[in-house]
């Protein structure tokens, strides 16, 4: 029987989600400020734009009590203002405030300084070279090249 040189991918893709998983993590726990449930509402709203409470809810796949309480926090932190909803007269759009944008960024270059200073101090410069083609590959397998 002939030896494949195939890569397993099944064991490819199990081992890339756990990479991604420990990289995601590590990074959050070494340069976030923000608590992971702040981060998340706030980086949907930088994303997309001003939503409702309940369309927050879903996107992060929590209730929307859980969602009203995490607005709540953010609210008075001065990091996203309430507007009545001019589809629904009962509810209120959610949008991110510049100081909230702020915020939002100081993560975000906190978490890129972090994985830039483990990639010069951890890779050789191979390394550096070969995981340079890897974003635009992750990019492709999730269906988001060029955006």
């Amino acid at each position: 029987m002939a030896v494949s040189n195939e890569p397993d991918l099944p064991d490819v893709a199990e081992q890339l989600r756990q990479a991604i998983g420990r990289l995601v993590r590590t990074t959050r726990a070494h340069a976030d400020s923000l608590p992971r449930t702040h981060a998340e509402t706030m980086g949907y709203l930088s994303r997309e734009g001003p939503r409702t409470i309940g369309e927050l809810a879903a996107l992060r796949r929590v209730s929307h009590q859980s969602m009203s309480r995490t607005i709540g926090e953010l609210e008075k932190l001065g990091f996203v203002s309430r507007a009545p909803n001019p589809a629904d007269a009962r509810g209120f759009v959610i949008t991110l405030t510049a100081p909230g944008e702020e915020a939002l960024d100081h993560d975000r270059a906190a978490r890129r300084e972090w994985v830039a200073s483990r990639i010069a101090s951890s890779l050789t410069p191979d390394e550096q070279r070969l995981l340079a083609a890897i974003p635009a590959l992750l990019d492709r397998l999730s269906g988001t090249a060029g955006r």
